[in-house]
């Protein structure tokens, strides 16, 4: 091992552009060092912020550690390929860096970087400074240094940032929502943050979502399996699309992708037609390992973006576009189910239900107005709820049943058999409802139906259904047409027991019902025609009485 000097070996702009400039926002900044942590096999990583006094940030994990050699030849190494030199990571994982700048992240932090790394019974120390960097007349910079006895230093690495560019306190908890959209820790890899050593919060997936309360789900894995839209890498996608009861805020929509645990490309939704009202609801992330794999680099330096114009991530855009179509094809079905479902809570009516029993003509009207009251977010919900009230008023169930207008006395005999299609035995009850009501009215309870309706109504008979009525000037009418509407009572009495009771009790209801002979229709135009002979029934007198 030599120990001679430490070498950074750099561009002067290299460090400025891809440092300095690049992560001068805190939250990238401090996920290059995560990441950082993370590949070095550390299980966990405490990073400490400090606002008061003398401001700084520790970063400390416990992870392997570097030599002295690896020091020089790998940390100090601008832009190297720890992969193309097949560095084999620690624990297994696969490096979530391979472009060798994200230790530049340290100067978009702060101008002096204090870092002590022990490995096995090596300690390192040394001290990277900004200013000193820019004072290098040549294109070396060597850091000072000094190697410690272990004594009881633990392993790991632990970076400590001060002359910090940052002059304003830390938003720890903006800042911990940040980092947890840029990984997808898994259990193997815990980060902890705090603010001047109050209790840490501990950044997971769970923070990620914390604010978020899910109305519906999907796991990519199922829409995968219906998705007829082939993609050679469609069984290694994994990950979970969630949708919201309301629009979610503008930040936090969109689709994340990650590779090896790290954000590779911003939220997004892969497609052309993201004015959808989808979109505002929508939210999840996507795991895509294999990309980190292509030969070809696709993966912006900030980590913020894939190369979408290139074969192989156009397909995997347009695969994520499906899978997107279908969820958002299922989210509609399932929200206007859900949707219905609530106002059925809050009006008392089963929308399902009361669209499901509307004539076919009127039910998709009908449909086509709920849905546009649910897809209209300036409507309150109380307003929808009231609209939906009124629209029930108007178009009840069976619609064309009370807009007949049917007698009270007709509809109480019919509607449990109409309900239930069962129209023959609706119009049967209707009838003997008739039948025994003027049977009741005239007192004749001995002869058949058919002879007892010939002999209570018309000229001279039992029963006057017009008699009373006068002309709005006081007059009567004349006596033939006084006649012809107590004949028509009979006649029209006679002529519905003989044409409908009469064939279909003698018939199987079945063969009318297939047949069509006797249809919803031809059962609601002869409830018609008994309602107006009951309302009749109802004026009618004794001709002895008038």
């Amino acid at each position: 091992m030599s120990t001679d000097k430490l070498v950074m070996t750099f561009e002067a702009n290299t460090i400025k552009h891809l440092g300095v400039k690049m992560y001068s926002n805190m939250p990238p900044a401090l996920a290059e060092l995560i990441a950082n942590a993370y590949d070095a096999g550390a299980t966990e990583v405490h990073v400490r912020l400090y606002d008061i006094d003398n401001k700084k940030v520790i970063v400390e994990d416990n992870g392997v550690g570097m030599s002295f050699d690896e020091v020089n030849d790998f940390f100090l190494r601008i832009g190297r390929n720890r992969r193309d030199e097949k560095q084999k990571a620690p624990c297994g994982r696969i490096p979530t860096g391979k472009k060798g700048l994200g230790k530049l992240a340290l100067f978009g932090i702060g101008d002096t970087i204090n870092i002590t790394t022990t490995q096995g019974k090596e300690v390192v120390r040394f001290k990277l400074d900004w200013q000193e960097i820019l004072k290098c007349k040549n294109r070396d910079y060597e850091p000072k240094f000094e190697i410690l006895p272990k004594g009881k230093t633990s392993k790991g690495t632990k970076i400590i940032l001060t002359n910090l560019k940052r002059k304003t306190g830390f938003p720890v908890a903006e800042y911990a929502e940040s980092l947890a959209k840029l990984f997808n820790f898994q259990d193997t890899f815990v980060v902890y943050l705090s603010l001047n050593d109050s209790k840490p919060i501990k950044i997971d997936n769970k923070l990620k979502y914390e604010n978020i309360k899910p109305e519906f789900e999907w796991d990519i894995q199922n829409i995968v399996k219906i998705n007829d839209k082939d993609y050679s890498d469609k069984k290694e996608t994994s990950g979970k699309i969630v949708t919201t009861e309301f629009p979610l805020k503008a930040n936090l929509r969109g689709v994340t992708l990650f590779a090896n645990g790290r954000m590779v490309n911003k939220p997004e939704f892969f497609g052309p037609s993201e004015s959808s009202h989808f979109y505002s609801y929508a939210t999840g992330w996507l795991n895509v390992d294999f990309i980190d794999n292509w030969e070809e680099d696709v993966i912006s330096t900030n980590r913020q973006s894939i190369d979408w114009e290139n074969t192989k991530t156009e397909e995997l855009r347009k695969y994520i576009a499906s899978c997107i179509s279908i969820i958002e094809r299922q989210w509609r079905d399932y929200r206007k189910e859900n949707k219905k479902k609530k106002i059925s809570e809050k009006v008392n009516i089963n929308v399902k239900d009361w669209i499901g029993k509307l004539p076919g003509r009127v039910q998709e009207q009908v449909e086509t107005i709920v849905n546009l009251l649910d897809d209209t977010p300036e409507l309150s919900e109380n307003t929808q709820q009231k609209s939906i009230q009124i629209i029930h008023q108007l178009i009840p169930e069976y619609a064309d049943y009370h807009w007949r207008h049917l007698h009270n006395e007709i509809q109480d005999a019919s509607k449990v058999d109409y309900e239930k299609a069962d129209y023959y035995r609706a119009f049967i009850e209707a009838m003997k409802r008739y039948i025994t009501s003027t049977r009741n009215k005239s007192g004749n309870t001995t002869v058949s139906e058919n002879t007892m309706l010939g002999e209570v109504f018309g000229r001279g008979k039992h029963l006057s259904v017009a008699k009373k009525y006068k002309k709005p000037d006081g007059t009567n009418f004349t006596d033939s047409t006084l006649e012809n509407i107590e004949e028509g009572q009979k006649h029209l009495s006679m002529g519905i027991l003989a044409g409908g009771r009469h064939p279909v009790s003698h018939e199987e209801i079945s063969d009318l019902r297939e047949s069509g002979l006797f249809s919803e229709m031809d059962c609601l135009d002869a409830l018609s025609l008994l309602s107006h002979l009951v309302r009749r029934l109802e004026d009618a007198d004794n001709f002895s009485s008038v």
